[in-house]
């Protein structure tokens, strides 16, 4: 479901091998291998499991010129864009980009003198593939600035878009990232006034678990509800692969990505029958509805919304707009309704079952 209201900033396009960033793409989701780049086998592993989850651009830490051998081999391994990740120096960045990378990311001012970014951008120009600029606390001047703001986080980033610039280079991608929240929020809304490029959008060091998927799902969500934003990544401690069910999650919750089906539920009460399990309830739902009717959801233009309710008090009144649902009853019973219409009291051995031939009906 695409929420309308939202009045997404339109950006300069730019595209990274198949993956286009920006303008009225999609918003696209990203994430980064976390194995070192010369185990290709295990690399290669790893942005498969990325992909199949849902990731459209993977990025790679590329340490060592002697890596790019490895890098070679990888790139032929698979068909996803892969963003070379490079830091201070400028012929690694080069030789990724030979090497058919589709999108480096560097630091222009760790990168060297302005000659060495300048030949950078010439390598870029010749093989037509965009600049990822990223800039974070440690990015910063030193010497101008005695601790990040996101004052200083935007103007670190500006320097940086300048030296590119200065070489008649824009196909550029623009990050700027912190630990902190609003410092990062921040940041972000002032970087989207002064420049039309790109921004990849994310909490830098979110940690793990829940407190970074709460933390990144504040400051990526409200981004994108403003309409700053055009790719993203949730930085989670730990196998990257779990960062893009959350990604997807905060994409869809804001409605920049289409749900397949919606679980409404409440958290239960003491009204609820002991009997029933309405979580277990909803998940099972969940897993039977995706598997059965996979095809025929994607092609709905909104979400398939199933409740599944502790008691009738918020059942079908409370969960009317929902496609169909279940409410809790006395003795383990279950109420079946549609579009808050009372179907029937079934027992809760039944319950899947029967509302998966309704379900069934209602998506023919």
């Amino acid at each position: 479901m695409i929420i309308l209201n939202i009045n997404r900033k339109l950006t300069k396009k730019v595209t990274a091998g198949n993956l286009s960033i920006g303008g009225d793409s999609p918003v696209s989701i990203q994430s980064m291998t976390n194995v070192p780049i010369d185990d290709v086998e295990e690399t290669v592993k790893q942005i498969i499991s990325l992909k199949m989850a849902g990731a459209n651009l993977v990025r790679l830490a590329v340490p060592h010129e002697d890596s790019i051998d490895s890098l070679k081999k990888i790139i032929k391994s698979v068909d996803i864009p892969l963003c070379a990740d490079i830091h201070f120096n400028y012929k690694i960045a080069i030789a990724a980009i030979e090497a058919g990378i589709s999108k480096v990311r560097i630091n222009p001012g760790n990168i060297g003198d302005k000659n060495r970014v300048k030949e950078v951008v010439k390598a870029a120009q010749d093989y037509n593939i965009p600049i990822r600029i990223g800039v974070n606390g440690g990015s910063i001047d030193k010497k101008k600035y005695s601790f990040p703001t996101s004052e200083n986080l935007v103007e670190s980033a500006l320097e940086h878009i300048y030296l590119l610039e200065e070489n008649n280079f824009e196909d550029i991608v623009v990050s700027i990232k912190s630990s902190n929240l609003h410092q990062t929020v921040e940041a972000n809304r002032i970087l989207s006034k002064k420049r039309d490029y790109p921004i990849h959008v994310g909490l830098t060091e979110a940690g793990y678990g829940l407190g970074c998927t709460v933390q990144s799902s504040i400051a990526i969500g409200s981004l994108l509800m403003e309409g700053i934003g055009d790719t993203i990544r949730v930085s989670m401690t730990g196998d990257p692969v779990q960062e893009i069910p959350v990604a997807r999650g905060i994409l869809e919750a804001v409605g920049h990505q289409k749900s397949k089906v919606r679980i409404v539920a409440c958290p239960t009460c003491g009204r609820t029958d002991k009997s029933l399990d309405i979580l277990a309830l909803a998940k099972n739902i969940e897993k039977e509805i995706n598997d059965k009717f996979k095809d025929k959801i994607e092609k709905l233009d909104k979400p398939f919304e199933v409740a599944v309710m502790g008691c009738e008090v918020n059942g079908p009144g409370e969960a009317s707009h929902a496609d169909i649902g279940l409410a809790g009853g006395k003795n383990g019973t279950l109420l079946l309704f549609a579009k808050g219409e009372k179907l029937k009291k079934l027992k809760s051995e039944d319950a899947i079952s029967e509302l998966m031939i309704i379900a069934e009906k209602m998506l023919s």
